[in-house]
């Protein structure tokens, strides 16, 4: 991998994992109810409504499109090659590049070529770039396994973007924060910590596909029926974090976020900077005025001592560690570590240490310019938190206020989940996102992997694109998702639930399944293109669009989405239209 001098590349060390066994549970049918009417007679690779675009073809005034990567390119969007070498225990991952880094040229065959996205100005921002996963044929591998995601910053990063004016680096666009980021009105579930809603239909950008959608609900709980929680508030006070939409939203969020606690919580606060400092020991939430007062003191300047700070926030976090209550360290800053024992392995290390003790860590990001997406995302998922990126008011009390449940209150630890494809049915499919998520099939029962974390009222979206057999007829089920989990507290053994597809489950028109189907495929599709997808070089923005005002149904969230992707068009050429397929 080639970097620019003035950037530093990011190794990332997770932990190995011996082996364990779990039980299985009973099979249940998915609750999600069909609007279908029942399924096709047998598979038609019918023309799909949307699909009207074609990739416009590489200029030599356009950058290089991306090529390699962690899952091998397709070289026709319809046969992506296999990713064999995803196959492996969850931790392995890249470095860090800055939006600035173009890999080494390998070109890809010229079917697979896409337009890039447009250079930033130069600046010391890192993400990093998982891939995009391959196309699987289910006779080799029937067996689809990943750690339950629900962290939603990739989209809020592209929304501060495109509204600056500028297309979000493609590295920094992991598809399924995106999906994870729209709240798709499951139902809850029925006695159990989870319900599963499954829905398949006609792919609306590519003939002879499916999309399929896999969504899981958690459990919700009212706010006064909650376990107490003990928080740490872990404030970047550096130099890099004095301005308004820094440590400005900083405390704007810490108020809001204290102001939906209740009285048998409590609060600390600390910094970090050039040194670290305590600014608030423990403090029953009740006693709000002087928690403001506290946030209102804090003020920027210094270096950035990260790891000294978060050794300190551990220290104050074990004080008020109380066996069955919530007890977090949420990290706010942009992410840059620049003084003391930096090493993002070092400091992986300790949080995996107190992740086991009993104390989780969420983060969230700030501000532009100098943003370390790399290390926020791998302090969260290290942590067992979330990840969360703020750059709006807004944003702020959608976060602290309208989904704080589910950040302070757990479900399920170490949650994992394996969709089984029957290949009597099923041909080939791909996992849009969770690249960095994957977990080996081998270890989707071995309790000691380290997964996802869910919090109360979470719901979690997985998206995948698959081709059933050619006259297949779809009279049973062709699709089990399994999800395992451990009880928030207590246990390490963990708890199984299966749920198979029924057939009626599957529309026969992409227009007749569920908005929530559509809405999640329209929010996919605009991720894989932002994301330079391979499979994603014969679709548009516009076709987005028009899926998603179709299946809005008037949410704000929804409405914004609308405006991104307008911006997003603006910005980005769109490919040549070719001749329009027929829509059954």
């Amino acid at each position: 991998m080639r970097l620019s001098p003035q950037l530093t590349l990011v190794s990332l060390t997770l932990l190995a994992t011996a082996a364990g066994c779990g039980s299985h549970m009973p099979v249940h049918s998915a609750s999600t109810p069909s609007t279908s009417g029942g399924p096709p007679a047998a598979v038609r690779h019918e023309a799909a409504p949307y699909s009207d675009d074609a990739a416009a073809p590489q200029t030599a005034s356009q950058p290089a499109s991306r090529s390699g990567g962690v899952a091998a390119r397709e070289s026709a969007a319809d046969r992506a090659a296999p990713r064999p070498s995803r196959k492996k225990s969850r931790g392995a991952s890249g470095g860090a590049k800055s939006t600035m880094v173009r890999r080494r040229p390998m070109p890809p065959p010229p079917a697979a070529q896409i337009i890039a996205a447009e250079v930033e100005s130069p600046g010391t921002e890192q993400y990093t770039d998982y891939g995009v996963n391959g196309f699987v044929t289910t006779e080799k591998d029937r067996l689809s396994t990943f750690a339950v995601d629900v962290d939603t910053a990739s989209y809020s990063i592209a929304r501060s973007k495109l509204t600056s004016g500028s297309l979000p680096p493609f590295q920094s666009v992991r598809a399924e924060e995106f999906i994870n980021y729209f709240n798709y009105d499951y139902g809850g579930p029925a006695g159990a910590p989870f319900g599963v809603h499954l829905a398949a239909a006609p792919s609306p950008f590519r003939a002879g596909h499916h999309i399929l959608r896999v969504g899981v609900q958690a459990k919700r709980i009212d706010r006064h029926a909650r376990k107490p929680v003990h928080l740490v508030y872990l404030v970047d006070t550096s130099g890099s974090m004095h301005s308004r939409n820094k440590l400005g939203l900083v405390k704007r969020s810490l108020k809001l976020l204290t102001s939906q606690l209740n009285p048998s919580d409590t609060v600390a606060l600390c910094t970090y900077a050039g040194s670290t400092r305590i600014v608030l020991r423990p403090t029953g939430a009740a006693n709000q005025d002087k928690i403001h007062r506290a946030i209102d003191n804090l003020s920027a300047g210094g270096g950035t001592a990260m790891s000294s700070g978060i050794d300190l926030a551990y220290d104050l976090a074990s004080q008020t560690l109380i066996d069955g209550h919530v007890n977090r360290v949420i990290v706010l800053s942009d992410g840059d570590a620049n003084i003391g024992r930096t090493s993002h392995q070092a400091i992986l290390r300790r949080i995996a240490d107190h992740r086991s003790k009993g104390i989780t860590l969420s983060t969230v990001g700030f501000g532009r310019g100098n943003y370390k997406d790399t290390m926020m995302e791998q302090l969260a998922n290290k942590g067992n938190g979330n990840y969360s990126y703020i750059d709006t008011p807004a944003e702020s009390r959608r976060v602290f206020g309208e989904q704080l449940g589910g950040l302070l209150q757990v479900v399920a630890r170490d949650a994992k989940i394996q969709v089984e494809f029957d290949p009597t049915m099923v041909r080939k499919y791909r996992l849009i996102g969770y690249e960095n998520r994957d977990v080996a099939d081998r270890d989707f029962r071995n309790d000691h992997v380290d997964a996802g974390e869910i919090g109360a009222g979470h719901n979690v979206t997985a998206v995948y694109e698959l081709a059933f057999n050619d006259g297949s007829r779809l009279d049973r089920s062709p699709v089990t998702v399994r999800i395992r989990y451990k009880q928030p507290t207590g246990s390490e053994t963990a708890s199984e639930l299966a749920f198979r597809m029924r057939p009626n489950m599957i529309a026969s028109r992409f227009s007749a399944a569920p908005r929530s189907l559509r809405l999640a495929t329209a929010v996919a599709g605009f991720a894989e293109v932002l994301r330079q997808s391979p499979h994603a070089k014969q679709w548009s923005l516009a076709t987005m669009a028009r899926i998603a005002r179709q299946a809005s149904w008037g949410k704000p969230e929804q409405n914004e989405l609308l405006r991104l992707i307008g911006k997003a068009q603006r910005l980005r050429p769109e490919p040549k239209p070719q001749a329009a397929l027929i829509a059954r």
